[in-house]
């Protein structure tokens, strides 16, 4: 039986992970701690609050202390490490939040960690343990169009502060291995989607925009490429990572998956107008999407500007989770894209909580105060 400690898991991925977790593992001890800024919901995970052996705590990963308590009071054994901000866009705004989260939130987890399982003659150096730390494919930056896939070993090159704060923080995790001998993993994911998914990234403001009848910007020609990975899959490797990976090792995960934005945005236009056409009584409760009206939700669509510094593709190649830890993914990106937008459909409730939400409004005003209401909030 494991004891994790899952931060940021009120999150996106860290939420859906929670609940994969729960549902393979479930006699296992699991901890959530999540600060529940903007992007943090507690609702994500409300399902779980009653759980056996599952408990929530509010709370900062900068808080050496608070860290510390919890390792020791729940005899954590493992740290699953999702929480950091997250958005380019916001990091080109505020990037000292982004330092302070993804760097000086990481190396406060790994101080913690280390003091308990090595430095603590009780807990004893031979204890089991792990540290896995999930990061992104933009710490490797930006690639031409017929260069070839990054792999683990390629060079740190990112562009955004983002990026640049999340490298820095896989560089500090694989130096406690090194230098500490921590049993630590690091994993470098593509873009993910699915439910939860905060509405400033691609998929999720999409298909949010168009329900409302909002503009979708596009950042300039909207060939930018990226693979994407649906989130389930995206649990499902980590549980092999954590299962079979090698302590120290660096594990690409993909989803064999490479779009333009364009067309992620235009497949997300067909499925949400064929979902139109077989289930009319959408159009009552969304009157305002396009094809609530007769219209295609691509009449939505709007080039803008593009961001500064804006990577134009990223490509990962997942050999080595595929030959060392055997992992495919099981969701094509149209089978995963398709059960994404029936749950955005099924689920308005929760993000029109969160579109009325205080925090979120703020959140716009102040990364987006130049447009109007934050319908053109482009991706």
């Amino acid at each position: 039986m494991r004891k994790l400690l899952v931060t940021g898991g009120a999150g996106f991925i860290g939420a859906n992970f929670v609940y994969y977790w729960k549902t393979r593992h479930p006699d296992d001890v699991i901890v959530v701690l999540d600060a529940l800024t903007y992007a943090g919901n507690r609702a994500n995970i409300a399902a779980l609050e009653t759980s056996p052996n599952f408990r929530f705590v509010t709370g900062d990963i900068c808080d050496r202390q608070q860290v510390a308590k919890i390792l020791r009071d729940d005899a954590i054994d493992t740290v699953v490490h999702f929480a950091a901000e997250s958005h380019v866009d916001r990091s080109i705004v505020d990037p000292d939040s982004f330092v302070k989260t993804n760097v000086l939130g990481t190396h406060s987890l790994l101080y913690a960690a280390k003091a308990l399982w090595l430095d603590d003659t009780e807990a004893g150096r031979s204890a089991s343990h792990r540290f896995h730390h999930v990061s992104t494919d933009e710490v490797y930056g930006s690639l031409q169009s017929d260069a070839p896939p990054f792999v683990e070993d390629s060079s740190l090159r990112p562009n955004s502060p983002y990026a640049s704060s999340k490298a820095a923080a896989d560089l500090l995790v694989r130096s406690y291995y090194r230098t500490y001998g921590l049993q630590v993993t690091v994993s470098n994911c593509s873009n993910n989607y699915g439910p939860f998914q905060f509405p400033e990234k691609l998929v999720a403001l999409t298909i949010i925009n168009i329900l409302q009848g909002k503009r979708v910007a596009i950042y300039g020609d909207g060939k930018q490429v990226r693979d994407w990975l649906y989130v389930f899959d995206h649990c499902r490797a980590l549980e092999h990572v954590l299962d079979s990976g090698r302590p120290g090792a660096t594990y690409n995960i993909g989803g064999w998956a490479p779009r333009t934005n364009l067309e992620v945005v235009h497949s997300l236009c067909e499925l949400i107008d064929a979902a139109f056409a077989h289930q009319p009584s959408l159009r009552v409760r969304f009157p305002d999407a396009p094809p609530a009206q007769g219209n295609p939700s691509s009449t939505l669509l709007s080039h803008v500007a593009d961001r500064p510094g804006h990577d134009r593709r990223y490509a990962i190649d997942p050999t080595l989770l595929v030959s060392e830890l055997k992992f495919q993914p099981e969701f094509t990106f149209e089978k995963g894209l398709y059960r994404t937008v029936l749950w955005y459909l099924e689920h308005d409730t929760w993000w029109r909580t969160i579109l009325e939400n205080s925090d979120y409004n703020k959140w716009v005003e102040v990364n987006y105060s130049s447009r109007a209401d934050g319908s053109d909030i482009s991706i």
